[in-house]
This record gives structure tokens, sequence and C-alpha cells, in this order.
């Protein structure tokens, strides 16, 4: 029996962890305040650069107790439960006094799953690359069929929690769930009925400290508590790896799929081999939500694809522009590379902040495709910038700002060729807060030059 969420929110006392700018904090923070809990929030940003979050909750502000620009051990103590946001570090001080104090420690998605109707199907999507477009494309197929279905996880402005008073019995919810997230499925015990493994890449290293197997041991949540009758659905990259290391604690089903899964006859809006392998794993979910096939193959068809993600934003004078912001290592930006490029004809912006990553294979793919790179300054750039430079037959230019990379690079390009905004990086903090507010200056000036 499901504990009644209407209830377990009532005269709580929460720390919520992070209130942030994206917006998943303050919904979380909003439903919080009006099922009844007193309200803790504690953020290292100080009040000057959460001025926009505050203003959101100014009409709560009275019953929040509001601790900025630093976390106090007290917090963690003195509570009945601490909701932790993602990127929170493995050794945190702050969680370790919690779990020493017996305090619960919970994340939004996790703590939805915990709570949601008897009768909800959670549908959890994780992997290095490709997560984004699966999930959505789970749940516009769903939409599509005629299922009700509500989007969730990691997506930009939306949290999880809130999600709580819309759903019943018979409704999906597919979450988004990055390897942070899924920490808290850990701490809870629990994973989505059906789970979507799309591949394991070296990521996040200057968070795991370089430790790949910690990585994997977090992403491994999202079908580690599964029950029989839940489903793994799996990229065959990352497949022989969970059986070899997973499969003797697990007890749902294992289904592994490859882009020779999805029919050669489909055609996609969405380019690139990797999004054939996306479309194969949404298919297979979906198909296991009792989609039929011919309902699947109408919704995938016509998927247009997400912001951010190898996204073609317009076309001038015969130069093609895409925004892949949401590339934020080598493998993601050469695949970029690999999908737009003809021949050497692309006009590539990049860099950024430094993840710890070996960039060698991205030098290589930009000596073989690109006629010129555009460089973003960052900690990440300046380690392979004189690598590109000494590239031959190659023009390179730096700038700081994005503004004017766009530019530069815009100046460069002739006709047939492609720009591509790939940060292969982390956004860096000297002019953007986040990779939404970096994507969202991309299209903004490049809007305004389609226009002219």
């Amino acid at each position: 029996m499901k504990e009644d969420w209407k209830k377990y929110f009532v005269g709580k006392k929460i720390t919520l962890m992070g209130l942030g700018l994206l917006g998943r904090g303050i919904n979380v923070a909003k439903f919080l305040l009006e099922n009844g809990a007193v309200l803790t929030i504690t953020d290292l940003k100080p009040k000057e650069r959460l001025l926009s979050s505050l203003a959101e909750l100014s009409a709560y502000e009275k019953r929040i107790t509001y601790v900025l620009g630093e976390h106090r051990l007290e917090d963690f103590r003195n509570c009945d439960l601490v909701i932790k946001t993602a990127g929170v570090p493995l050794d945190s001080p702050f969680i370790e006094e919690a779990h020493k104090n017996g305090v619960p420690v919970e994340m939004d998605a996790s703590l939805f799953a915990k709570l949601a109707p008897e009768g909800v199907t959670i549908v959890g999507v994780t992997g290095t690359r490709g997560k984004s477009t699966t999930t959505h494309l789970i749940h516009f197929v769903l939409e599509k069929a005629g299922k009700r279905a509500f989007l969730g996880g990691n997506v930009r402005g939306l949290a999880t929690l809130p999600l709580l008073p819309g759903v019943k019995g018979g409704d999906c919810v597919v979450l988004e769930l990055d390897s942070w997230q899924l920490q808290g499925f850990g701490e809870a015990r629990i994973s989505p009925h059906i789970a979507v493994f799309t591949n394991l890449l070296v990521d996040h290293m200057n968070y795991y400290k370089g430790d790949m197997q910690r990585y994997f041991e977090d992403k491994e949540n999202i079908f580690l508590w599964q029950k029989e009758g839940d489903f793994l659905i799996a990229g065959e990259a990352i497949a022989e790896k969970i059986k070899k290391e997973s499969l003797q604690k697990y007890r749902g089903k294992m289904i592994t799929i490859g882009i020779s899964n999805l029919p050669t006859n489909w055609k996609l809006l969405i380019p690139g081999e990797h999004n054939r392998l996306n479309a194969g794993l949404a298919m297979e979910a979906t198909r296991v939500l009792g989609v039929s096939e011919a309902e699947i193959k109408k919704a995938v068809e016509s998927f247009p694809g997400i912001e951010g993600r190898l996204q073609l934003v317009g076309e001038k004078n015969g130069v093609k522009v895409y925004n892949d912001n949401n590339a934020t290592t080598a493998e993601a930006t050469v695949t970029g590379l690999l999908t737009v490029a003809s021949g050497r004809n692309v006009v590539l912006i990049t860099g950024g902040a430094d993840k710890g990553l070996d960039m060698s294979h991205l030098v290589t793919a930009i000596g073989e495709y690109c006629k010129a790179v555009v460089l973003l300054s960052g900690t990440g750039t300046e380690k392979i910038k004189g690598q590109i430079m000494a590239l031959p037959n190659i023009t390179v230019e730096e700038d700081e700002r994005l503004e004017e990379a766009i530019n530069k690079a815009i100046k460069i390009a002739k006709k047939d060729d492609v720009v591509m905004f790939s940060p292969a990086f982390a956004s860096y903090s000297k002019y953007f807060e986040n990779e939404y507010e970096r994507n969202d200056l991309f299209m903004k000036e490049v809007g305004k030059w389609l226009k002219t």
C-alpha cells in the first residue's frame, strides 16, 4: 500500500538543498509549501545571484527560512527530511550529517516515484548520450497514441514532485534521469517500472574524480531495484557491462537494442545513426507499454527533435546552422561532426569549461571535418587550443563572448558550409549560469542573423 502523498508533507520540517535558477527548485519549493511543509531553503549561491528565483517565491517568503551563500550543519540535523538537488558532492558533509542523525535524504524524481498513486507506470531513461531525445520521443509516441503521459526528471523548468496531484492509475510518467538523480533512486531503493539505458561514455569525471565505476553504479540504480514484471531496455553498447556485472542481482526482464532493431524503412526527421538507436529504444519502450507498431512508426517518423540536440536552426545564403548546445563531451561533438559534415565544410564553434575528459579524438575529428574553428574561452579550451592551432589548413579564431563567436563563424562560412555550435565542454560561469542560458543566447543571435 502506497503512502498517501497528500498527508506526507503536512507539518514536516524540510530542508531543500539547492534552489537554483532553472525552475525545478522553485517548483519543488512551491509544491512543498502548498502541501503543508515547513521549509528551509539553503543554497551556496548568494542572494544576489538568486534574485529571479527568490522573486518567484515572494508570496511564500514568510513561510520560508533562507540560508544563502552557505550551508549549515544544523539545517541537516534539525529537520524531518532533506531534499537535495543534482550535483551535490558525493562526500558532502551536510548529507553525511543528515544520515548521521537519521534524517531521510530524498530527491525530487525518486520521491515522486515513491509516492505516485498505484497503477502509475514510470518510465526512466538514462545514459551519457541520447537520454533527452529518447525521453522526449517516448513521451511523444505515447501522446500521439492517445495515452495520458507526463514528462519529468531532468527536463528544463520541470519539477517532478508537482506532477503528483495530476497523475492517476493508468497514466505513464516518462522521466529523464541523470546519474545524480539516480542517486536518489538508490537511496530510496526503487527503480522505474521500465528502465531505458542508452549507453555509458566517459563524462562528469571532474565530479566522479576519474572513477568510471562509481559513475556506472549511480546509473545502475535505474534498474537495480526493479521487480519481476519490470523491463530494462539497454543499448547494445552498455548491455554487455550490465550482463557481466549486474544481472546476478536483477529481477526484471532485459531487452538489448541496437541500431539494426529499428526497421530500415522507417524515415526519421532527426539526423544521424545515433538517433536511429534512440528511436529503436523508444520503439521498444512504447511497444512494452502496449502501443501498436503502426502508431509507433507514425509518431517516430514525425518526431521533430528537441532544441539544442543537433537542431537545424535555419539556412541562409546556402549556409546551414546547427545548434548542438547540449553536446558537452568530445564524443557528442564528434558525433555531430560525422552527421553534418560533407568533407571539410564545417565552421565549428566550440569550447568551455574543463570536465576532466580526454579530448584527443575531438582534435582529430576537427582536423578531418572542419575548415575553421571559433573557440570560446574557457579552462577546457586551453587544453586543446594549441593542438587545434597546429592542425594544417584550418582557420582558428577565439572569443570569450558567444555573440562575437557566432559573428566570426558566419563571416567565415560560404555557400554549402555548415556552422555548428557544439561546445564539447560544460558552460563556463563567467557569462552563463548554466547551459540553458548558453542555448538561449545562441538561438537569439542566430535568429537575428536569419531575419536580416
